[in-house]
């Protein structure tokens, strides 16, 4: 009898690995690595949403070279360090083909290391500084050149002669503005106009322009006070790189001080429609924003991406999913038109091998997306359309202006010269 148990434990196990076998060879494993916890939460939990949605959307065609998507999710709650343990479990561990994931540079530098040393590929979909081109990692990302430098020209454009930088304290907020400051100087813009400060080395050259705070600062009381006083009496346009729920006291502190879109307006580069969600929204109307992509988006394309995505949302059985009043943003969009791009790439191809779909990835591949037709370049980077918007009360963004088909190019420090 304890024979007879023993091969039918055998035949088990047999049968259970055999079916572990074929279920792995009908998947392929892909990481999603964002925040859903921590001060970050706010913006990251909406690409988690987004790229399940996607998944789901892509399974129900016949998945990627005939494997169904099976997503491996893990939470780098705002933790730097963590973000790399995250990043060398998904690699090492779950052996997934490819990543989608980070917000902040900092989380991207901290996983960096780990993609290159495992040749992994990682998508990263969030407006970033640039100054940076890794083989191991595809920037969906607005590059400085399709957010920034042309929100500086709308508002030159508009006749604003007064800049004040203000920003989380980290890698990006750093060196964008680092970037502004030379291109500011560059339109003429004199350096007594340019407000937040200014830091030198022991040569007297500027190191650090801008005032900054700590993520999750809530105290903006003297910092409001100071921005007020400097908009006092000129054309004079706040330029804001402050990232996560940090945004919320700085923006109540802004209202209540008196400030406004018609006294000193506040162009944001990381308050997108699913921030707004937390944000006095109607006390804000008529800020701006640069992305590359605004749910207000009057296309067929965008219409329908709304529509299903909204659709899913009700659909899904996936817990902790926010199902009520949710909207659609530009990293959302490039996390969505990221995991398209992969899998075309996958099938050019005809692999999941990294070094092969790098090689696809760099050959020129497009896709119509929500936010327009967008294009892989060979630095790794996207061509894309480019829109500045003002927000409405009920936290959405009218298109003021389009930059089309906007190629771009992380490296431009040091490019502006001044004048």
């Amino acid at each position: 009898m304890l024979k007879v148990n023993q091969l039918m434990t055998a035949g088990a196990l047999a049968l259970g690995a055999l079916a572990s076998s074929v279920h792995a060879e009908d998947t392929v494993k892909v990481g999603v690595l964002h925040s859903l916890s921590g001060t970050m939460a706010i913006s990251e939990t909406s690409l988690r949403d987004v790229l399940l949605f996607t998944f789901d959307e892509i399974n129900a065609k016949g998945g990627v070279l005939g494997k169904k998507i099976e997503p491996v999710v893990v939470d780098g709650a705002s933790n730097w360090p963590l973000f790399a343990e995250k990043a060398k479990q998904l690699l090492e561990q779950d052996k997934v083909a490819v990543t989608f994931g980070c917000w902040t540079s900092v989380s991207r530098k901290s996983v960096l290391p780990v993609y290159e040393k495992n040749n992994g590929l990682l998508f990263y979909p969030v407006q970033y500084e640039g100054q940076e081109e890794s083989q191991n990692v595809f920037y969906t990302a607005e590059a400085v050149n399709q957010q920034a430098t042309p929100a500086i020209d709308y508002l030159l454009k508009q006749g604003y002669t007064k800049f004040y930088l203000i920003g989380t304290d980290y890698v990006y907020p750093q060196t964008t503005n680092l970037v502004l400051l030379e291109y500011l100087l560059s339109k003429g813009v004199a350096l007594e106009n340019i407000g937040g400060g200014f830091k030198k080395d022991d040569s007297g050259k500027i190191i650090s322009a801008g005032k900054y705070t700590p993520f999750g600062h809530t105290d903006y009381q003297q910092i409001v006070a100071e921005i007020k006083q400097f908009s006092a009496g000129g054309k004079t346009a706040v330029v804001s790189t402050l990232n996560g729920d940090t945004n919320v006291p700085f923006f109540k502190e802004y209202a209540a001080a008196g400030l406004t879109a018609d006294t000193a307006p506040v162009v944001s580069f990381s308050i997108s429609e699913d921030e707004f969600r937390g944000l006095p929204a109607k006390q804000l109307v008529g800020q701006l924003g640069c992305w590359t992509y605004f749910q207000s988006i009057k296309s067929p394309a965008n219409k329908a991406f709304v529509a299903r995505f909204k659709k899913w949302l009700k659909t899904t059985t996936v817990p902790g999913i926010v199902k009520e009043d949710r909207v659609t943003c530009s990293p959302m969009v490039l996390s969505y038109d990221g995991v398209y791009l992969w899998k075309a790439a996958v099938e050019k191809a005809g692999s999941f091998d990294v070094d092969k779909v790098r090689a696809a990835l760099k050959s020129g591949l497009s896709f119509d997306g929500p936010g327009g037709k967008v294009t892989t370049q060979p630095n790794m980077h996207l061509t894309k359309n480019v829109f500045i918007g003002e927000t409405t009360a009920k936290g959405q963004f009218k298109i003021l202006e389009e930059f089309k088909d906007v190629y771009g190019e992380p490296w431009l420090l040091g490019k502006f010269k001044a004048k």
